[in-house]
């Protein structure tokens, strides 16, 4: 018999797998002392924001905002999402790279995903829906105001853009909505997960579909777990019926099928916030401002903003051209004295090798053996013997090691030294009797 093989299962591609620097990157941390609270609020927001941000990124007290502007460039990153904390309230900002605007709200009041966990009758456990971005849902944003229009924008290219034409309706997992209320005007935002339960199946049978045992115990008869009018649909005593729609294509889960209803239920994951939107600025957090809630300046005022702007921008460029200047300055410097440096050792290299050829050919280096002869006479009288000055060793520094060649090199040359001086003191007493003799004959 042959081996059996299984069967390949056909499964939907992680939507983090799939490069394309089209799609929307994101980097969310916080800058300065935000607290604990906040802290788990950047955590929920950067598993909001999955697959397409940096989930596990490490933010330090010396990294400033350029760190990571120079960081997002390589990485692909378009938004940066900056929550920081004053004594009054916490704040958001988001940045679309590598121009601008900057947006910044004020949270006014935020929960977290444990927090909505926690309330909810049937919480919805994490799975595979965070593998795939979220669908972005936006309400009663249809307003002529520039700044509307604006945040509008950049909240709708946070996230992947959706074709309905090629969408797979097995990557659209999540939502992401956006409410704004006109009358307080605050954003509501909500995060919900998206599920599709097949209608007209009791309760009984979607039990049994998903492996689990229904109580039968009040049951006169088998046919009951169907046909009983206790075992409704869930979606068919909780869902209105606007929610029921008929898939067009298959849905993960038992009984989605094609073509078949199924009734569409959202279970909210958090977190929630509500945003309040205070500033919109020009560039990356720095620039002009183009919205202010609450500061209305008059075209004089701005027109003498944009001049100690201009101002500034050019005291920066003429900043920057003269420490370029000084780099360059110091550079020449640095290469100048290498090779004023190098050209001396050079000429000392030379130098050297000229005086050892002089000393080599110089005919002066016997004049140390004439003056010994000469030295001798002038002390003793008389000239030396031949053999006494024809082996005389070179002076040498005895070293203080205690080798056995040192050692004898030391005996011959105290030997030496003092058969000379005998032979030396001999001939002066010799001398100095016949002196005493001639000096006795006169």
């Amino acid at each position: 018999m042959g081996r059996s093989s299984k069967k390949k299962k056909k499964t939907v591609k992680p939507a983090g797998e799939i490069t394309d620097n089209s799609i929307p990157r994101s980097f969310v941390f916080n800058r300065g002392e935000v607290g604990v609270t906040l802290q788990k609020l950047i955590k929920d927001i950067r598993r909001l924001m999955e697959p397409y941000t940096a989930t596990n990124l490490k933010v330090t007290k010396s990294n400033v905002l350029k760190d990571f502007v120079h960081i997002a460039g390589p990485y692909g990153i378009s938004h940066f999402i900056i929550f920081s904390k004053t004594e009054k309230s916490p704040y958001m900002k988001i940045v679309r790279l590598p121009r601008g605007p900057t947006l910044t709200f004020r949270i006014n009041e935020y929960s977290l995903m444990k927090d909505i966990t926690s309330i909810l009758r049937r919480p919805k456990t994490i799975g595979q829906q965070f593998k795939f971005p979220p669908l972005v849902v936006m309400n009663n944003f249809a307003t002529e105001a520039v700044e509307m229009k604006l945040m509008t924008t950049v909240f709708q290219n946070m996230f992947p853009s959706i074709k309905v034409q090629k969408v797979k309706l097995a990557e659209i997992r999540r939502c992401a909505m956006f409410n704004f209320d006109q009358e307080s005007g605050c954003i509501d935002f909500r995060h919900y997960n998206i599920e599709a339960i097949p209608v007209g199946i009791s309760k009984g049978v979607m039990k049994l579909m998903k492996n689990k045992i229904p109580n039968l115990s009040s049951l006169n008869d088998i046919s009951d777990l169907v046909t009983g009018a206790a075992y409704l649909s869930e979606s068919e005593g909780e869902e209105p019926t606007d929610s029921h729609v008929t898939l067009p294509q298959r849905l993960p889960g038992r009984g989605n099928t094609k073509s078949g209803q199924s009734a569409v239920k959202l279970t909210e994951l958090g977190p929630r916030l509500k945003l309040e939107l205070l500033k919109i600025e020009e560039g990356v957090s720095g620039g002009e401002v183009l919205y202010h809630k609450y500061i209305q300046k008059s075209e004089e005022e701005i027109k003498q903003l944009k001049k100690k702007k201009e101002k500034e921008r050019s005291l920066k460029q003429m900043r920057k051209k003269q420490q370029e200047a000084n780099v360059i300055k110091k550079e020449k410097e640095k290469e100048e004295n290498k090779s004023r440096s190098l050209a001396g050792m050079k000429r000392k290299a030379e130098d050297v090798e000229n005086n050892e050829l002089s000393n080599e050919e110089d005919p002066k280096v016997s004049d140390s053996e004439d003056d010994d002869v000469e030295y001798f006479k002038k002390e003793v009288g008389e000239e030396p013997e031949q053999d006494l000055l024809k082996n005389k060793p070179k002076k040498r520094k005895i070293t203080n090691f205690s080798s056995k060649d040192h050692q004898k090199e030391k005996k011959r040359v105290q030997s030496f030294k003092s058969k000379k001086k005998n032979v030396i003191s001999g001939k002066k007493v010799k001398n100095h009797q016949t002196n005493k003799k001639k000096q006795v004959k006169n």
